[in-house]
Formats: C-alpha cells, structure tokens, sequence
C-alpha cells in the first residue's frame, strides 16, 4: 500500500438516544440518501416493540444487536487450485456492521405492512434469539465451526 488510509468521519449522535450506533443503523436503513425517513422509520420500529413487549425499545434494539453479531466468519482462499473457506475472527467494526446489515435486510424480507412494522417485529424476534438475522449468525458460526480443519491456513 502506498498511499495512507483516509480517516475514518466521525458520526453526529442521534437526536432522540444520543447514540453514534443509532446513526450508524439509520445510515445503513437509510435509501436514496432520505435520512429524516429512515430516523422515522428506526423510532416508530422501537415504539411498536415498546408497545409489544412492554420493555424499552432501545433495550430491546441493543440486546437484538448483540445478539446477532458474529465472532467468526467464513472467508474464501484459493490454495493449489482449490478454494477453502477458512474460519476467522472479524473485527469488531466488522461485527457490528454485519449484525446491522442483517438485521435491515432480514426485516426487508419480512412480511408487514409498514418497514417500521417489520423492522419491530425483526427485532423482537432477534432479542430473544430467533429470527432471520439470528438464524444467519448461527448458520455463519457454524460454517466457521465445520471448516475448522482449514484454520491452518489463515494467513
């Protein structure tokens, strides 16, 4: 590498939690750069799982989080004409993210009327351990799992 990675750009907090997280997840729920749709969006989603659960949504979202971030991860290598799908940690940026990325798609794919609608019942469902986006991480980390003979190769 020759030239010098460009610094990362730091994130405002969110107005509501005061939470660079928040930001990060908006940003990546976000389209087409309309980001006052998407904060809309993200709070109505943690006021719909308020109003399921009882519990608040913030909670619920942060443990949802969690709960689906991953430790390990599969990557492709070509070694002497094979290709090997060797296991290895992810960085922490990485883990958090894939877990958001997951969560946003998984919710996507859910059926509801409104993206808030999914988006609360995606991250109730992942707080509790069950879910697409939850199910991803067991299926990643049980690749990584089955593929550990190839850990040899890591470079």
């Amino acid at each position: 590498m020759r030239k010098s990675k460009p610094k990362k750009i730091a994130l405002a907090p969110d107005p509501v939690y005061s939470d660079v997280l928040v930001t990060r997840f908006v940003n990546n729920l976000m389209w087409q750069g309309k980001k006052s749709i998407a904060y809309t969006i993200f709070y109505d989603a943690l006021a719909k799982v308020n109003k399921q659960t009882g519990e608040d949504g913030y909670e619920i979202w942060k443990k949802a989080v969690a709960n689906v971030t991953p430790a390990v991860e599969v990557r492709s290598r070509r070694i002497g004409g094979a290709t090997f799908q060797i296991p290895s940690e992810v960085r922490q940026e990485r883990k958090l993210s894939l877990s958001m990325k997951w969560i946003i798609r998984y919710s996507r794919d859910r059926n509801g009327r409104s993206m808030a609608d999914k988006l609360a019942n995606e991250l109730v469902a992942a707080s509790k351990g069950e879910g697409g986006a939850f199910k991803k991480k067991e299926d990643t980390h049980r690749m990584a799992e089955a593929n550990k003979a190839f850990a040899h190769f890591r470079s």
